[in-house]
């Protein structure tokens, strides 16, 4: 599924730093090791930086290690954007990790990490499957662009912004037609492996286009 490094983003005003991610899904089932503190989890870490309006702060795993009065995760479980828990949890061997920062301490993630990639394989069964010879063709733009960006990167540009104008096109013209079928936004989610808010907002934008 073409999973690769996560990324941040901005969630309720609370920096969220995403572990793992993929092409397909992007950031609506973006994944990340989740915090349990007495059971449940906590809220965002703050950090003192002196006087100011902004203090920043995270949901990141590595930073509930118990220092400068931060809460200390017991155990770790696998999240996702979408809002899936995964039900097994690894509870923190405070005795190898020791008096160091979680983020310098060895941690296995496999757990957390495997049980994502179970959670995103379902998403993807019950994802609209793709018919074969488009599914041919997207992994055979997919190197063309590649090896275009290597020896003329921009004429892969230009690739890139004819797509993305064939996209918003087609993507509309599509959005139209499950609009006038009725498709419910619960469905269209369930179909392109996405979030119900977006999936509602491509029926809503097809509706008054």
């Amino acid at each position: 599924m073409g999973q690769g490094a996560g990324g941040i983003a901005m969630e309720g005003g609370v920096l969220v730093e995403w572990d793992w991610w993929t092409v397909e899904f992007g950031d609506a089932h973006a994944g990340a090791v989740g915090v349990l503190v007495g059971g449940g989890e906590p809220g965002p870490v703050y950090f003192d930086v002196g006087s100011g309006p902004n203090v920043p702060s995270t949901r990141h795993w590595s930073a509930y290690d118990g220092r400068y009065r931060r809460p200390r995760a017991e155990a770790l479980r696998a999240v996702c954007a979408c809002g899936w828990r995964g039900a097994a949890e690894y509870p923190l061997d405070w005795a190898a990790v020791g008096d160091r920062p979680l983020y310098e301490a060895e941690v296995d993630l496999a757990g957390p990490l495997a049980d994502w990639n179970a959670h995103l394989s379902l998403v993807h069964d019950k994802a609209a499957p793709f018919p074969e010879p488009l599914a041919a063709l997207l992994v055979e733009i997919t190197e063309q662009l590649t090896a275009t960006t290597e020896d003329a990167p921009l004429a892969a540009l230009r690739a890139v912004g004819v797509l993305e104008r064939i996209a918003a096109r087609v993507g509309r013209e599509a959005a139209g037609v499950l609009a006038e079928d009725g498709v419910s936004a619960e469905a269209v989610a369930t179909g392109l492996g996405t979030t119900h808010s977006k999936a509602l907002m491509l029926l809503l934008t097809a509706r008054d286009g």
